[in-house]
């Protein structure tokens, strides 16, 4: 190329960078802001996220020293923790996993935001770019502070799970591995469930994925595009809304335990049937565990955490 032609290209780079610094601000990366050591193998994380609009706090239960590692996102239910994870309230996830070879990423707050992009910004739930942030701004984190190897795999309870299941067929490249704990991931059947529940809390459900038949729901569904998590490991566990061993242990929560939990989970069990019939169609194989009892309440998913993580360290070399 002759020196006048380079002069040409240069000229042009260097207006194409003016007239996008003058004509709109450039896109600033996700940067921790602060960090909190909760103990030897907790951390708290609080990072400014562009796609967010505010500081999100994201905990990690991660091995004491320095070892290349995969990461496990963990989402949590339709109720999430403000200042900690309803794992590490409700379940033993931190002793559990102090000695797995394994960084447990734990994202705070988004109360009835299934971990996704919505639509439009929500008058009382808020602003919720959950997927930028989860698959885009927070994994180069997690590997830079936490010797990340850059295996990932993907797991939560209820619209956690939900959320997995969504996020790993939406971004198949990133996810060795993904788990639902009582999760339904076929939008025929969650579809009402998934309106009813934001509406619960105080949101417009048109404001996620919009209303149904809205397209969106389509390109969400991993029922739909299941073909996507074809190669994957695939947990997806429930009980069949029938009380169990756990009930007792409730005592004042009881009653009302078994008012919700029971009704619940039996509607689970049956998507989780009907997704594990789409799968065996598609010649998928996946790990589905049915247990005969078990309601939709923590001590049956810290029993499900503890069953899982074998063949989730499997999938990704923990």
């Amino acid at each position: 190329m002759r020196y006048g032609s380079i002069a040409v290209v240069v000229l042009a780079m260097v207006l194409g960078v003016s007239a996008t610094l003058v004509g709109q601000p450039r896109a600033t990366a996700a940067r921790i802001v602060g960090i909190t050591e909760l103990g030897p193998t907790r951390s708290a994380l609080f990072i400014d996220s562009p796609a967010m609009g505010h500081v999100m706090q994201v905990q990690v239960l991660h091995p004491a020293g320095s070892h290349s590692r995969p990461s496990y996102y963990l989402l949590d239910g339709l109720d999430p923790g403000a200042d900690q994870s309803t794992w590490t309230n409700a379940t033993d996830a931190e002793p559990f996993f102090a000695n797995k070879n394994v960084n447990v990423v734990l994202p705070m707050g988004g109360e009835a935001g299934y971990y996704t992009n919505w639509q439009r910004d929500d008058p009382n739930l808020g602003h919720y770019q959950w997927e930028t942030f989860l698959t885009r701004e927070l994994p180069p984190i997690i590997d830079s502070e936490f010797d990340g190897n850059g295996v990932n795999g993907i797991g939560g309870l209820s619209m956690g799970g939900i959320a997995a299941f969504v996020l790993a067929v939406r971004n198949p490249a990133l996810y060795r591995a993904v788990v639902g704990y009582s999760a339904c991931p076929d939008m025929s059947l969650a579809q009402g469930p998934i309106m009813f529940s934001i509406a619960n809390r105080g949101g417009n459900p048109g404001n996620m994925w919009g209303g149904p038949g809205d397209p969106d729901w389509a390109a969400h569904d991993p029922a739909l595009l299941a073909n996507r998590l074809r190669g994957k490991t695939i947990y997806l566990s429930t009980g069949s809304g029938m009380p169990g061993p756990h009930e007792m242990e409730l005592k004042p929560q009881l009653a009302e335990n078994i008012l919700t939990g029971v009704p619940i989970e039996a509607a689970v069990d049956t998507c989780v049937t009907a997704y594990a019939q789409r799968l065996r169609a598609l010649h998928i194989p996946a790990n589905i565990v049915q247990s005969p009892v078990g309601t939709h309440s923590w001590a049956y998913w810290k029993d499900d955490l503890h069953a899982s993580w074998p063949t989730v360290a499997r999938a990704l070399g923990a």
